[in-house]
């Protein structure tokens, strides 16, 4: 489908260059169905991911690793980024070519609008506008961050969104991030390490709440250790330009403070993309976030719609983007058998250095689950079988299993540490294959690796509960 016309028959409508989008796509037009996929932005092929998320974030982090003492902060920032750029517009190049490509696919450039149930109208850049009609449509809008309601702070000269930050080449030499989840967290640890001073405040008492008390003790101390400030039960009243900078006002404990930074960057989450979908006028519902409402296969209230990645109020990783177009594929061009209820032990990483990566229950989760558990934990430093934490010369953080103590298998496991982000896959797999905490102990694993370290943790058993 090369020549665009004012109006398109395909088989199938993509709205959306995200992971699940573009692979669905691409899958479909390799079958010979006739796909269009529609991206409001040029800048957006490939989606989150490779443009504003995972790759660039994940390059700054390699990059900033990578400064050393006598290195100028800002010369060495700007080259990073410089760098980093450069990988974000190769992707985004082979995104773009991959599907367009495809004899039997077309990538439009606008913005999607629905008319009714099967119809969109784009507008595209020039102006012209263009009826796409499918009997078949994929949403795949992605999200996009929250900027919360605080005086001051949108407006702000200093604000600076995620995507803002991995695009500016000017080092921040005071940052200040609001919110203490995963992504404030991991961009603490990229700006702190290429010489900012950072602050994060966290609005919430606990630090780290969905994880046990000692694996989010030990995430804090990395930190503290890389020179970030962590400020829990800070509420953020106010957000003003001054002359220094910005002046961001928070209260403690009943107390008013004034932080004076350069930046300030609001990681407090990220919503849905519905916003000007038109979805009320195809019929299709939402909830109050903006999320698109789906069933187990991904089905919105319209049958023939369906909804994939951020945008259907899911786990927001490209990940999981991915999974979901193998449930929407097996429902178009497969048994139709594959839905949500398959997903388990899904993992999850938080790119500090080293790595927080973890999967399934913690141990508190556990206990409220009436599970009778053994804890087996221990300090990377300790582990005697994983001589690759001193090979490369990364000894900081803690493993710890959580192990239910009447069938030896593995309910949960929290890995900070070096190729964290690696070996919890492995451990999800045992999970969802119900390979026994013995059975991972005992297995063979290449030397010198991190994998090793798993020939000795399950093993190291702090707690066990005592027989009912």
């Amino acid at each position: 489908m090369n020549a665009i016309q004012d109006t398109l028959h395909p088989d199938v409508l993509v709205i959306g260059f995200g992971k699940g989008g573009k692979t669905a796509a691409g899958a479909l037009g390799r079958r010979g169905k006739q796909v269009v996929l529609v991206e409001e932005s040029d800048r957006m092929y490939g989606g989150t991911c490779p443009n504003v998320g995972c790759v660039p974030s994940k390059g700054l982090v390699h990059h900033s690793r990578g400064r050393r003492p006598q290195d100028d902060p800002q010369k060495f920032y700007e080259t990073s980024v410089a760098k980093v750029q450069e990988v974000r517009e190769f992707m985004r190049a082979g995104n773009y070519d991959g599907l367009s490509g495809l004899e039997s696919v077309s990538v439009i450039t606008g913005q999607a609008v629905f008319t009714d149930p099967h119809t969109v109208a784009v507008t595209m850049d020039d102006g012209k506008r263009l009826t796409i009609s499918a009997e078949t449509i994929l949403i795949n809008t992605g999200s996009r961050p929250i900027i919360p309601d605080i005086p001051g702070l949108r407006a702000g000269a200093h604000t600076v969104t995620s995507t803002g930050m991995i695009e500016n080449t000017r080092l921040p030499k005071r940052l200040a991030i609001i919110g203490g989840g995963f992504l404030g967290l991991e961009f603490a640890a990229i700006y702190q390490r290429f010489g900012a001073s950072v602050t994060v405040l966290e609005s919430a008492e606990t630090f780290l709440g969905r994880e046990d008390e000692d694996v989010a003790e030990a995430v804090r101390a990395l930190l503290a250790g890389e020179g970030v400030e962590i400020v829990t039960g800070a509420q953020v009243r106010e957000v003003r330009d001054d002359e220094d900078g910005a002046s961001v006002v928070y209260e403690l404990d009943g107390t008013e403070h004034t932080l004076v930074v350069d930046a300030v960057l609001p990681a407090t989450g990220r919503v849905p993309a519905t916003d000007g979908l038109g979805l009320e006028l195809a019929g299709v519902r939402t909830a109050k976030n903006g999320a698109v409402e789906v069933d187990e296969h991904l089905r919105t209230s319209q049958p023939h719609i369906f909804a994939l990645g951020d945008v259907n109020g899911g786990p927001q990783f490209t990940y999981i983007s991915l999974d979901d177009s193998r449930i929407v594929l097996d429902q178009l061009i497969g048994s139709g058998k594959r839905s949500l209820a398959d997903r388990v032990a899904v993992p999850h990483a938080l790119f500090t250095t080293p790595p927080l990566a973890t999967v399934g229950m913690t141990e508190k989760q556990a206990r409220a689950a009436g599970h009778r558990l053994r804890i087996a934990r221990e300090a990377v430093a300790d582990i005697v079988a994983m001589p690759r934490a001193y090979a490369v010369e990364e000894t900081r953080g803690l493993m710890k299993f959580v192990i239910d103590a009447d069938t030896d298998l593995i309910l949960g496991a929290a890995l900070l540490s070096v190729d964290a982000q690696e070996l919890i896959n492995t451990v999800a797999l045992a999970m969802r294959h119900g390979i026994t905490a013995s059975e991972l102990r005992d297995s063979i694993y290449t030397h010198p690796s991190s994998t090793e370290a798993f020939n000795e943790l399950p093993s190291v058993i702090v707690h066990e509960d005592p027989a009912s």
